[in-house]
Protein backbone atom coordinates (compact mmCIF):
# COMPACT_ATOMS: atom_id res chain seq x y z
CA UNK A 1 0.00 0.00 0.00
CA UNK A 2 1.39 3.50 -0.91
CA UNK A 3 2.41 5.77 1.88
CA UNK A 4 -0.37 8.16 3.32
CA UNK A 5 -0.35 11.44 1.08
CA UNK A 6 0.85 14.63 3.23
CA UNK A 7 -2.12 17.17 3.72
CA UNK A 8 -2.15 20.59 2.75
CA UNK A 9 -1.36 23.13 5.67
CA UNK A 10 -4.30 24.64 6.97
CA UNK A 11 -3.48 28.26 9.20
CA UNK A 12 -5.24 27.65 12.18
CA UNK A 13 -3.88 24.01 12.18
CA UNK A 14 -0.06 23.65 13.01
CA UNK A 15 1.78 21.62 10.60
CA UNK A 16 2.72 18.17 11.81
CA UNK A 17 6.47 16.87 11.35
CA UNK A 18 6.72 15.76 7.92
CA UNK A 19 8.20 11.93 7.96
CA UNK A 20 12.18 11.45 7.30
CA UNK A 21 14.09 10.61 4.39
CA UNK A 22 17.43 9.89 5.01
CA UNK A 23 19.78 11.19 1.77
CA UNK A 24 17.01 12.86 0.16
CA UNK A 25 16.15 16.05 2.49
CA UNK A 26 19.76 17.13 2.61
CA UNK A 27 20.13 20.94 1.26
CA UNK A 28 22.12 20.07 -1.90
CA UNK A 29 25.48 22.33 -2.41
CA UNK A 30 24.84 25.73 -4.18
CA UNK A 31 25.08 26.30 -7.67
CA UNK A 32 25.03 22.60 -8.83
CA UNK A 33 23.09 20.98 -11.68
CA UNK A 34 21.92 17.87 -10.21
CA UNK A 35 20.78 15.12 -12.55
CA UNK A 36 18.00 12.70 -11.85
CA UNK A 37 17.95 9.78 -13.69
CA UNK A 38 14.83 6.99 -14.26
CA UNK A 39 13.36 5.89 -10.93
CA UNK A 40 15.64 9.18 -8.82
CA UNK A 41 14.61 12.64 -7.35
CA UNK A 42 16.48 15.14 -6.20
CA UNK A 43 15.59 18.32 -4.08
CA UNK A 44 16.88 21.43 -2.82
CA UNK A 45 16.25 24.81 -1.15
CA UNK A 46 19.32 26.70 -3.07
CA UNK A 47 18.34 29.12 -5.40
CA UNK A 48 21.15 28.80 -7.52
CA UNK A 49 20.61 25.14 -8.00
CA UNK A 50 19.19 22.90 -11.27
CA UNK A 51 17.58 19.90 -11.52
CA UNK A 52 17.62 18.37 -14.79
CA UNK A 53 16.07 14.77 -15.82
CA UNK A 54 16.37 13.46 -19.78
CA UNK A 55 14.62 11.05 -21.86
CA UNK A 56 11.54 11.47 -20.19
CA UNK A 57 9.58 9.34 -23.34
CA UNK A 58 6.06 8.06 -21.55
CA UNK A 59 7.58 8.23 -18.42
CA UNK A 60 6.40 11.87 -16.42
CA UNK A 61 8.42 14.34 -14.34
CA UNK A 62 6.70 15.94 -11.27
CA UNK A 63 8.13 18.85 -9.93
CA UNK A 64 7.29 20.93 -7.45
CA UNK A 65 8.32 24.17 -5.65
CA UNK A 66 7.58 26.97 -2.94
CA UNK A 67 8.01 30.12 -3.98
CA UNK A 68 8.74 31.14 -0.23
CA UNK A 69 11.31 29.46 0.75
CA UNK A 70 12.61 27.92 -3.06
CA UNK A 71 12.17 24.80 -1.77
CA UNK A 72 11.15 21.97 -4.06
CA UNK A 73 12.41 19.39 -6.35
CA UNK A 74 12.33 17.13 -8.88
CA UNK A 75 10.53 13.20 -9.49
CA UNK A 76 11.37 11.02 -12.51
CA UNK A 77 8.86 8.24 -12.32
CA UNK A 78 8.93 5.05 -14.90
CA UNK A 79 5.21 3.56 -14.09
CA UNK A 80 1.95 4.90 -12.42
CA UNK A 81 1.69 1.84 -9.62
CA UNK A 82 3.90 -0.39 -7.90
CA UNK A 83 1.85 -3.01 -7.42
CA UNK A 84 3.22 -3.67 -11.13
CA UNK A 85 6.47 -4.66 -9.84
CA UNK A 86 6.30 -5.00 -6.16
CA UNK A 87 9.85 -6.11 -6.05
CA UNK A 88 10.86 -3.09 -7.81
CA UNK A 89 8.71 -1.00 -6.00
CA UNK A 90 10.66 -2.23 -2.70
CA UNK A 91 13.83 -1.00 -3.84
CA UNK A 92 13.09 1.62 -5.84
CA UNK A 93 9.62 3.53 -4.70
CA UNK A 94 10.42 6.67 -6.92
CA UNK A 95 10.01 4.70 -10.07
CA UNK A 96 6.64 4.65 -9.24
CA UNK A 97 3.84 7.55 -9.38
CA UNK A 98 1.61 6.44 -6.16
CA UNK A 99 5.26 5.72 -4.27
CA UNK A 100 7.34 8.65 -5.44
CA UNK A 101 5.20 11.44 -5.48
CA UNK A 102 4.35 11.05 -1.78
CA UNK A 103 8.00 10.67 -1.61
CA UNK A 104 9.13 14.16 -3.47
CA UNK A 105 6.06 15.77 -1.56
CA UNK A 106 7.06 14.83 2.01
CA UNK A 107 11.25 15.35 1.44
CA UNK A 108 10.42 18.94 0.00
CA UNK A 109 7.90 19.19 3.13
CA UNK A 110 11.33 18.25 5.27
CA UNK A 111 13.15 21.42 3.32
CA UNK A 112 10.67 23.99 3.82
CA UNK A 113 7.82 23.65 1.10
CA UNK A 114 4.46 24.67 2.44
CA UNK A 115 1.80 23.11 0.59
CA UNK A 116 -0.54 26.76 0.56
CA UNK A 117 2.17 27.95 -1.86
CA UNK A 118 3.57 25.19 -3.57
CA UNK A 119 3.44 24.63 -7.31
CA UNK A 120 3.26 21.67 -9.01
CA UNK A 121 4.18 21.21 -12.93
CA UNK A 122 4.08 17.63 -14.78
CA UNK A 123 6.10 17.15 -18.18
CA UNK A 124 6.15 13.82 -20.27
CA UNK A 125 3.67 11.11 -20.61
CA UNK A 126 4.21 10.57 -24.24
CA UNK A 127 3.39 7.99 -26.69
CA UNK A 128 7.06 6.66 -28.31
CA UNK A 129 5.88 5.32 -32.05
CA UNK A 130 7.72 2.02 -32.29
CA UNK A 131 7.69 1.16 -28.27
CA UNK A 132 5.81 -2.12 -27.29
CA UNK A 133 4.63 0.12 -24.59
CA UNK A 134 2.59 2.40 -27.06
CA UNK A 135 0.08 0.10 -27.27
CA UNK A 136 -0.58 0.04 -23.35
CA UNK A 137 -0.55 3.57 -22.96
CA UNK A 138 1.60 3.90 -20.44
CA UNK A 139 1.93 7.42 -21.04
CA UNK A 140 -1.47 8.29 -20.93
CA UNK A 141 -2.02 6.30 -17.57
CA UNK A 142 1.41 7.73 -16.24
CA UNK A 143 0.44 11.53 -16.52
CA UNK A 144 -3.44 10.48 -14.90
CA UNK A 145 -1.86 8.56 -12.12
CA UNK A 146 0.60 12.48 -11.66
CA UNK A 147 -2.94 14.35 -11.81
CA UNK A 148 -4.78 12.33 -9.39
CA UNK A 149 -2.21 11.30 -6.86
CA UNK A 150 -1.11 15.73 -6.72
CA UNK A 151 -5.38 15.99 -6.53
CA UNK A 152 -5.63 13.53 -3.41
CA UNK A 153 -2.91 15.58 -2.00
CA UNK A 154 -4.36 18.82 -1.90
CA UNK A 155 -2.15 20.66 -4.33
CA UNK A 156 -3.16 21.59 -8.00
CA UNK A 157 -0.80 21.30 -10.73
CA UNK A 158 -0.07 24.55 -12.39
CA UNK A 159 1.55 23.81 -15.49
CA UNK A 160 1.96 20.39 -17.79
CA UNK A 161 3.13 19.74 -21.33
CA UNK A 162 1.73 15.82 -21.09
CA UNK A 163 1.36 13.56 -24.21
CA UNK A 164 2.67 13.54 -27.51
CA UNK A 165 5.29 11.48 -29.11
CA UNK A 166 8.24 13.34 -28.41
CA UNK A 167 11.52 12.65 -25.48
CA UNK A 168 11.61 15.65 -23.42
CA UNK A 169 14.06 16.94 -21.39
CA UNK A 170 13.47 19.18 -18.05
CA UNK A 171 15.48 21.44 -16.61
CA UNK A 172 13.99 23.17 -13.43
CA UNK A 173 15.81 26.07 -11.98
CA UNK A 174 15.16 26.44 -8.33
CA UNK A 175 15.59 30.83 -8.23
CA UNK A 176 12.21 30.45 -10.02
CA UNK A 177 10.54 26.65 -10.12
CA UNK A 178 10.55 27.78 -14.04
CA UNK A 179 10.31 24.50 -16.23
CA UNK A 180 12.74 24.35 -19.61
CA UNK A 181 11.27 21.90 -21.59
CA UNK A 182 13.71 20.68 -24.33
CA UNK A 183 11.29 18.76 -27.05
CA UNK A 184 12.47 18.42 -30.99
CA UNK A 185 15.63 20.84 -30.29
CA UNK A 186 12.97 23.56 -29.22
CA UNK A 187 13.34 25.41 -25.67
CA UNK A 188 10.14 26.15 -24.00
CA UNK A 189 9.28 27.36 -20.80
CA UNK A 190 6.73 26.32 -18.47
Amino acid sequence: MPPAMPSVRRPDVPMRQPPAFPGLVTPLSGGQRWVVGIGELKVSNRSDDTIVTHGLGSCVAVSIWDPTTRAGGLLHYLLPEARINAGRAAMQPEAFADTGIPRLIGAALALGLDCTRARVKLVGGAEIVGLANASLNIGRRNALAAKRIVWRAGLFVAGEVLGGTDARTVTMRMSDGVLIVRAGGVDQSL
